[in-house]
C-alpha cells in the first residue's frame, strides 16, 4: 500500500483575473495533508489584475513545504480561453496525477490525499468529491444531484442536462489517463470543454467514481460566459451521445414526457431513431386526451402521428425527459411503481 500514499501530484490551475480569491485558495494547498510529492502549474490566461503576482507572493510559503510552483502564462489582449488555459498548466507540470483546480475554489487538507488514493486503486478513471456550494443555497438542485447520485447513477446519468456527473473542478485523474482522453479543446468561448472532455473519457472506456466526503468548496458566481449558443450547443451534444450510446442498442423506445422537452427530444433525434418512438407517455390528462402528437415539421407523407399514452399503459425501454427533482419525488414513485431498472429500462435525459 505505500505507493498509494506517496505518489507525485500536480495540481493544476487555469487562472484568469481571479485575485480576490486566490489567497484562500492557495492556503489551501499549502495545508494538504498528503504525504506524496505536491505541485502546483498554474497557468495565466491574460489576465488584467495582479492574479500573477498573487500566486508569485506564495512561491516562497510553498517550496518551503516541498511543494514546487509552476507559474507562467501569456499577456495577449483576449484569453485564449479555459480549455487552451488547462492543457497549458498541464503539459508544464510533471506529476504522474492531476488534481483539477479552479482558482476561486477552496480544498479541504485530504482532498489531494484521498482523491489520490481512489485514483491510484481505479487508474482510468475520473475521480470527483462531493462539494460545499458557497454562497449557501446557490444552484441548491444541482448541488444536491452532485452530492447524492449513487454509484452507478455517476455512469447512467450522463445524459442529463446538468453535464458531468462528476464536475470539473472537482476532478482528479491520472496523466496517463488525461493523454489518452484530451487534451481540452481549445475552442474557447461558447465551448462546454468539460462536457466534451468527460464524454471522450466515457468513450475511451474509461469510469468516473466519486470520493463521498466533501472535499472542495465551490464557488458560485453569475458567470458572464454562459451564452445561449452554449445551451443549444450542450442540447446537440447530449443528444447525439445518448443517440451513439443507448438508442443505438434499442430497437424501441417510450419518451417519457409529451410536453415540450419531451417533443424537442423526438424532433433532434436521427430519422432512424425517430422511427423507433413508440410512444409519448405522460400523466397530463389534456395531453393523453389528445390522443397522439403529430410530427408536423415532418417531410413524411402521411405525417407520424406518435401516440400519447398513460404512462402505466407504456412499455419500457423509457427516456424520461421530466425535469429530475421537480415533482416532489412523484416521478421517482411512478418509475419504481412501475418496477423498472435505471440503466436497462430507462435513463434520464433531463
Amino acid at each position: 500500500q505505500r505507493g498509494a500514499r506517496v505518489g507525485h501530484c500536480s495540481v493544476t490551475m487555469p487562472m484568469y483575473n481571479a485575485s480576490s480569491w486566490l489567497d484562500e485558495g492557495l492556503q489551501a494547498i499549502l495545508h494538504q495533508d498528503f504525504l506524496g510529492t505536491m505541485e502546483l502549474s498554474v497557468f495565466d490566461d491574460a489576465s488584467t489584475d495582479d492574479s500573477r503576482k498573487v500566486v508569485e507572493g506564495w512561491r516562497e510559503r510553498l517550496e518551503a513545504r516541498g511543494i514546487s510552483v509552476v507559474i507562467s502564462g501569456h499577456n495577449s489582449a483576449q484569453p485564449r480561453g479555459v480549455g487552451y488555459a488547462k492543457n497549458k498548466a498541464i503539459t508544464q507540470s510533471c506529476g504522474q496525477y492531476l488534481c483539477f483546480q479552479d482558482a476561486d475554489d477552496v480544498m479541504l487538507p485530504q482532498r489531494v490525499r484521498l482523491q489520490y488514493e481512489a485514483s491510484f486503486l481505479h487508474p482510468n478513471t475520473l475521480i470527483g468529491c462531493k462539494v460545499q456550494r458557497v454562497p449557501e443555497g446557490s444552484t441548491e438542485r444541482y448541488t444536491r444531484w452532485i452530492n447524492t447520485i449513487s454509484q452507478d447513477q455517476l455512469i447512467t446519468q450522463v445524459y442529463t442536462s446538468h453535464g458531468p456527473t462528476v464536475v470539473m473542478p472537482t476532478w482528479f485523474c491520472s496523466r496517463n489517463w488525461y493523454l489518452k482522453v484530451g487534451p481540452f479543446d481549445e475552442g474557447g468561448k461558447g465551448v462546454p470543454e468539460d462536457l466534451l472532455f468527460f464524454y471522450q473519457s466515457l468513450r475511451q472506456g474509461g469510469s468516473v467514481a466519486r470520493v463521498d466526503q466533501c472535499l472542495l468548496v465551490y464557488r458560485y458566481h453569475e458567470k458572464a460566459t454562459t451564452h445561449s449558443v452554449t445551451e443549444e450547443t450542450i442540447w446537440k451534444l447530449r443528444v447525439d451521445f445518448l443517440q451513439e450510446r443507448v438508442l443505438s442498442q434499442w430497437e424501441s423506445f417510450t419518451i417519457w414526457n409529451a410536453g415540450k422537452q419531451g417533443r424537442k427530444l423526438y424532433r433532434s433525434l436521427s430519422s432512424t431513431n425517430q422511427e423507433k418512438v413508440k410512444a409519448f407517455c405522460d400523466v397530463d390528462e389534456n395531453k393523453i386526451q389528445k390522443g397522439f402528437y403529430t410530427y408536423e415539421e415532418s417531410k413524411q407523407r402521411p405525417k407520424p402521428k406518435i401516440p400519447v399514452l398513460h404512462y402505466k399503459d407504456a412499455s419500457a425501454p423509457f427516456i424520461i425527459c421530466v425535469k429530475l427533482d421537480m415533482t416532489g419525488g412523484v416521478l421517482e414513485e411512478n418509475l419504481n411503481s412501475l418496477l423498472l431498472k435505471e440503466g436497462t429500462d430507462f435513463y434520464h435525459f433531463n
